[in-house]
């Protein structure tokens, strides 16, 4: 017996977890996507289920159950590829490797994983970070998922349910309570609606979240081909420690200025290796719209030279490069989700946290 009827739409990570997390509650679902697969920042990204640089308190412990269930996805749908790989972040100033050294003292330091290394264990846990570096501080609850795979995969074994309908190419134009219609004329009525249109820039994804404490950011990633040495765990640089509240201790202020090409595009070093063995490497951050069509490509050259400077070799050839645009929530929470009209919710606005805490996000809508 069905618990009830619902309708999800987007195919993103976000969509996609709230319509994998209803079947596992007992409901009949149908979900809905404009395109014939997902196609924004839910693959567009490093695939980093990111756990140790979360503010403490309730963004914290959000990740760390969503780490928890993605355990229990991947049990189920291995092929979203998910590594308990860890994350070393790298320190190679000696104010850098400051703000380590207090950060690794938080009193909920080990709830996040976090053990201070030097540069001899680090490289025991990861030999292929041959650059210079002071120490490291070692995550070991992060982990990494096939960005390009892992809502397709997920999809793929709801589709093997009779529970499960699954509809591309058709937009959302109208809700009404406990409905919404696409662009054929259907109404797909359900005891939920549930709305998940990422980083929508028309349709009516765009006008649910016109005027929310929302803001949209734009990000420069590229991929090379296969790196020959195994790359074991996920890397970070020390311009991260500017940007997740983890690090936000006394030693940050001692931080010198970015690069002038970093600080223009707000830039840290993550490093990430895919099952094919080629590198995941980014990313920036763009928040004045109306955002630029091109690509700059003195960023991927910084990019690039930082990368070869963690890894004390050269970068194989780029495959391919990318931006991607997300959606955040900018009154504080760490998503945005609100009713719409009855029975119809919209979810969106994690930020760069969507792969990270797309689990938990959907179970606490059900909540």
């Amino acid at each position: 017996m069905t618990q009830g009827r619902v309708v999800v739409i987007g195919a993103g990570i976000i969509g996609t977890m709230h319509a994998w997390t209803a079947r596992r509650l007992g409901y009949a679902v149908v979900h809905l996507d404009r395109d014939l697969q997902a196609r924004g920042a839910s693959v567009r990204n490093f695939g980093l289920v990111w756990v140790g640089g979360r503010a403490a308190g309730a963004e914290l412990e959000l990740a760390r159950r969503s780490r928890e269930l993605w355990d229990e996805v991947a049990a189920d749908v291995p092929e979203v590829g998910l590594r308990p790989n860890g994350s070393l972040t790298v320190a190679t100033t000696s104010e850098e490797m400051a703000v380590l050294q207090e950060a690794s003292g938080r009193p909920d330091a080990g709830r996040r994983g976090w053990e201070l290394l030097g540069p001899d264990q680090a490289r025991r846990l990861n030999p292929a970070l041959e650059g210079k570096m002071l120490g490291a501080l070692w995550c070991r609850l992060d982990a990494a998922v096939e960005p390009r795979l892992a809502a397709l995969a997920i999809r793929r074994r709801l589709m093997e349910s009779d529970g499960y309908e699954w509809h591309a190419g058709r937009m959302a134009m109208e809700t009404r309570a406990h409905g919404v219609r696409d662009q054929t004329g259907t109404w797909h009525d359900a005891d939920r609606v549930i709305f998940c249109p990422g980083a929508s820039d028309g349709g009516l994804g765009a006008e649910l979240m016109a005027g929310a404490p929302l803001r949209r950011v734009r990000l420069q990633m590229m991929q090379t081909e296969a790196y020959p040495t195994p790359v074991t765990t996920s890397v970070a640089d020390g311009d991260s420690l500017r940007y997740y509240p983890a690090y936000d201790v006394p030693a940050r202020s001692g931080l010198p200025a970015q690069s002038e090409p970093a600080a223009a595009s707000r830039m840290q070093l993550l490093l990430v290796q895919r099952l094919d063995g080629s590198l995941t490497i980014g990313d920036t951050h763009e928040y004045e719209e109306p955002f630029g069509f091109d690509l700059p490509e003195d960023v991927y050259e910084e990019l690039a030279r930082r990368a070869a400077a963690v890894l004390g070799r050269p970068l194989p050839p780029i495959a391919r490069r990318w931006a991607g645009v997300y959606t955040e929530a900018t009154d504080g929470s760490l998503y945005h989700r609100r009713q719409v009209t009855e029975g119809v919710v919209l979810v969106t606005g994690p930020g760069g946290r969507g792969m990270t805490m797309s689990a938990a996000i959907a179970e606490e809508t059900f909540k």
